[in-house]
Parts: C-alpha cells; structure tokens; sequence
C-alpha cells in the first residue's frame, strides 16, 4: 500500500482523522507539523512569529523531502497551507494518494473559533481571513489532490470508509496494471527552451527546473511498472531522428512537447504521422490564453490527444492516457 496524504484547511481534520485512519489502515502516521516542532524545538505559532511564513513553508517543504526519503508506508497529516507551494504539491502527489478534505467556512470558524494557537488567524474578523484563505487556497488543493471529500456533516465513519476504498480499489489497479502492461516503454521528447524551466519566463512555466521535471516522470515509471525515457533538444533534425528511432526500438508511446516547433515544423509532424503508437502533445501553459501565434499547432492533428494548462502534471496525465490506451488494446 502507498502512502496516503491528508491535505486541506485548518479545521478540517487531518490530525484526527489520520489517527483513525492509521489504525483502520494499519500504517503509522506521520504529522508534518508536529515534525517540524519535533526538529525545531519550537510551536508552529513561535516559528511564524520568530521566523515568519516564508522560512516555515521551506521547512514544510523540506519535511516532505524527508518523508520521501524514508522506507515504509505512511499516513501523512499535513500542515494547512502545505500545498500552496507548487513545488510542495509536486511532491506529496510523488508521495502517493492525495486526498483533500474539503470544508465549508462557517464549519471552520465554528471549530477554531475559540482556538488561540493558530497564527494565521489571530487578529480582527477570523471569518473573513478564514474565506479569504480559503478562496485563495482552494484551487491548490483540487488541483493536488486525486480523491476529494467533503468532511462537513458527514459521519467520521463514512470519510474513512470513501479513503480506504478508494486506496483498495487504487491498489488492486496497480496490480492489475502491472499484469497487462509488462515491459512498457515509453518515451518524453522536450523541444526547444525546455531545458531552461525554472529560469525561463517563471510566471508562465513556473519555478522548477528540468531536473524536477526528470525525477517526477522518474518516480512515475517507478510507480507504473514502466520505462520512461526522456529526451531534450533544441535542434528540429534531432527531434526527428529521435521520433524515427523510436520505430525501430519498440517504443510503445510518446509524449512530445514540441516547444516552438509546435506552431511551424511540418517535419516533426510527418515523423510523428509515422509512428502508429499513442502520442500526446504536452504544453506546460495554456496556449489557448496566450499570443496568437501559440494556439496554432501542425503536430495536434497527427497525436491522439493534446494537454495544455495543467503545468508539469500535465506530462503525467500523457502517460497515464498512453498506459490507458496500452492496457485497453493489451485486452
């Protein structure tokens, strides 16, 4: 079993529910907050107040890098605001099942309304801070997680109930997945700039960097059973030379993120036309929101589907829409 990772507002109960859910489970649990006064030798609340926000969102961070380090399975509790930073939900989603407890405001306020150890809302109208950060923290949350509850009214018994059979029926999955789909070969093609993520333009590509982008479609062949293999240049014939070598060596998919190439190369997109494996155009921003010249793709029409908008996550979805195809024609 993976590990499973409880996300979501204060107030929802990640503590709580994560110690039930270690016992239901049978995995120890791991609270990041309590990690880091563990290691710090001081409350949440005397490290925003001593360090400020910024220097403990890089403790959370590193408190996840550690996590992942470790052997074993785990139900992981995490800090409110943990997954607010990108690079943070990039790792809990290595980690294993997300699963983010959704709640109202007004149940918030009425559960913390008499709490004093929480920085973020000591001050004047908790109310409307707690709907501010809520609004501004929710779609990090969806966009993190793969399993959403919404906690409000709802039985401690029958949240519990929805994580474990989601986690069963998501490893039993697994295991079938890795009877159907043996020895799955699967290759990333990078075109121009893309070895330049984290330095180019960051308010449209973000702030990783390509070597992120290398250990997350890693860690996601490890986690398929499969091998990925990922190739970067900034030359239109290497791409193509790459597209044909693919033929010969029994690649079962591609997907390609053309760079610019995307809006010009006829060449890039008769060597794709050639290969009758599933392909999927990956774009990191929404092209579709961006300059003219961007919404304009030669190589669209030539792979089965295309991605855009969904940041580096969208390289994942590729390979599980190719692992899908996979799978279904293995049948």
């Amino acid at each position: 079993m993976e590990n499973v990772i409880l996300i979501g507002f204060m107030g929802s109960g990640k503590s709580s529910l994560g110690v039930k859910l270690s016992y239901r489970m049978k995995m120890p649990l791991l609270d990041t907050d309590k990690m880091i006064e563990r290691k710090q030798g001081c409350t949440i609340s005397g490290l925003f107040q001593e360090r400020g926000e910024e220097a403990f969102r890089a403790m959370e961070t590193e408190c996840i890098r550690e996590i992942g380090n470790q052997k074993g399975s785990y139900v992981i509790s995490t800090g409110g605001g943990l997954p607010v930073k990108e690079e943070n939900r990039a790792l809990l989603q290595e980690l294993g099942t997300v699963v983010y407890l959704r709640i109202r405001p007004e149940t918030v306020y009425e559960r913390l309304k008499e709490d004093t150890t929480r920085p973020l809302l000591q001050g004047e109208d908790p109310m409307e801070k707690i709907k501010t950060l809520m609004e501004e923290r929710k779609e990090a949350y969806a966009n993190c997680a793969e399993l959403i509850i919404d906690v409000d009214d709802v039985e401690t018994e029958s949240i519990l109930g929805q994580i474990t059979r989601y986690c069963r029926k998501k490893q039993y999955a697994g295991v079938q997945r890795r009877k159907t789909a043996p020895g799955t070969k699967l290759l990333v093609i990078n075109g121009p700039n893309l070895n330049f993520l984290g330095i180019r333009e960051k308010s449209v590509y973000g702030t990783e960097d390509y070597n992120f982008l290398l250990h997350m479609l890693a860690q996601k062949g490890k986690e398929e059973n499969c091998r990925i293999e990922v190739f970067q240049s900034n030359h239109e014939g290497a791409i193509i030379d790459r597209i044909q070598d693919a033929y010969f060596d029994h690649t079962d998919g591609i997907v390609i993120n053309p760079g610019a190439f995307t809006h010009y190369s006829y060449a890039i997109r008769d060597a794709l036309a050639s290969i009758t494996v599933p392909k999927v155009e990956v774009h990191i921003s929404d092209i579709t929101k961006r300059e003219e010249f961007r919404k304009i793709s030669v190589t669209k029409e030539v792979c089965d589907t295309q991605i855009y908008g969904q940041g580096l996550k969208g390289y994942l979805m590729a390979v599980d829409y190719i692992l899908k195809e996979k799978r279904t024609n293995f049948k």
